[in-house]
């Protein structure tokens, strides 16, 4: 999952040239640049983030549980998730301050507080209800920009060339392309409020799956897939295609297959999110179906020996390793910006300006790799990673010291 987040996101770090509105790639490319750009923007884009909303709200319902069964009042166990959700608010903050203006741990920690506070103690029927209400809110927005984005189109010369001015001049994105780190810093957090409230809150799309991970929670569909096997064969076998289909406007838009204006190349945008939140979850239920896998291999091997044994030693060296990045995931998210920003970015190395998206692919999957070797490193020596070490001890406190 973590390798689909260096995929949706390095490609915002290639500036220094005209980008799609919509999309956020390179205009112009290649044969192999454009084939690759067609396959980000139908697998991965806008289709990363709504999967870690679900895994974000599924793990705040285990610790609550957790906490509850443990004998924590419910209260307390309330207050504990708000405090953790209040840190990764003030996590994000310093991530977009420092390195990355696309954080995504703001908008979490902002749906969090929200989420929590109205509906983490509902019934399943009131969490089912609005999960509804907000599909249909994003449903009728895709179709009103469809509609919008038509009449748009058909803009007069004059009027179209100002559009598409506009648009240009608010997608150049100066935490980028800032020569000076200090200068970037006030356009990265201006960026940043922008995708904390907007994809957290407004976006619609965050909230929609909290809501349906907190219902997911309370049945242990992850922690249980053998139980929940037909569910998570449909929702894998329907939300993936429904995804990639949802993001074929876009992707063909971007290639030149449909010739939209570029004063009107929104329009298929609001598409490609509200089919995206299928993807995120076909994309859970995929990995927890190879999860499951893994747990029967797992069932059918002798008892290991005596000691200190590592997800390396129970499941083998590749999903032994790629669990060691689940269990690190904060720290391996964070490791990417450490990774990209100050090599791509023009107040860094500014290897960006020279990449292009075949080039950068490769990138984002070299940064994913050192990731992993980081988490194995990490994992054969007992170690926590350091950005859960910290969330944990701001969140638990004295709880945590002892």
């Amino acid at each position: 999952m973590l390798l689909l987040i260096a995929v949706a996101n390095t490609p915002f770090y290639l500036w220094g040239r005209s980008h799609t509105f919509a999309g956020g790639h390179p205009a112009e490319g290649s044969w192999l640049d454009m084939t690759i750009d067609f396959l980000v923007i139908t697998v991965v884009d806008l289709r990363t983030y709504p999967m870690f909303a679900f895994l974000f709200g599924y793990g705040m319902w285990q610790i609550y549980s957790r906490q509850t069964a443990a004998g924590t009042p419910e209260a307390q166990a309330h207050g504990l998730l708000q405090l953790r959700n209040l840190w990764l608010l003030v996590l994000g903050f310093v991530h977009a301050a420092l390195l990355w203006m696309g954080d995504v741990l703001g908008a979490y920690g902002i749906a969090g507080l929200i989420m929590v506070w109205l509906f983490l103690r509902r019934k399943d029927r009131t969490l089912i209800a609005w999960a509804w209400v907000l599909l249909g809110l994003l449903t009728l927005t895709a179709a009103l920009a469809i509609v919008g984005g038509w009449f748009t189109a058909q803009a007069p010369p004059e009027i179209a060339a100002q559009i598409q001015a506009d648009l240009a001049a608010s997608s150049e994105d100066q935490s980028m392309t800032a020569g000076s780190y200090l200068a970037s810093i006030p356009a990265r957090l201006s960026t940043w409020v922008f995708v904390a409230l907007g994809q957290g809150v407004a976006g619609l799309v965050v909230p929609l799956m909290i809501l349906l991970a907190f219902w997911a929670g309370r049945r242990r569909i992850l922690e249980t897939p053998g139980e929940h096997l037909p569910l998570l064969r449909r929702v894998a076998a329907i939300g993936i295609p429904v995804a990639w289909a949802g993001a074929l406007p876009q992707a063909l838009m971007h290639v030149g297959a449909i010739d939209i204006p570029r004063h009107a190349e929104w329009m298929f945008m609001f598409t490609q999110i509200t089919t995206g939140l299928f993807g995120g979850l076909g994309y859970v239920a995929l990995f927890g179906l190879i999860g499951h896998a893994v747990a029967r291999r797992r069932s059918g091997t002798p008892a290991p020996a005596a000691g200190p044994r590592t997800t390396l030693d129970v499941d083998g060296p590749v999903a032994g390793a790629i669990q060691a990045v689940g269990k690190r995931s904060l720290t391996c998210y964070l490791l990417q910006s450490v990774l990209c920003a100050p090599v791509l970015t023009a107040w860094g190395l500014g290897l960006g300006q020279h990449l292009t998206s075949s080039s950068m692919l490769l990138y984002a999957i070299a940064v994913w790799g050192l990731t992993l070797a980081f988490a194995v490193w990490q994992e054969k020596r007992g170690l926590r990673g350091p950005a859960e070490v910290l969330l944990r001890r701001l969140t638990y406190r004295r709880a945590a010291a002892a």
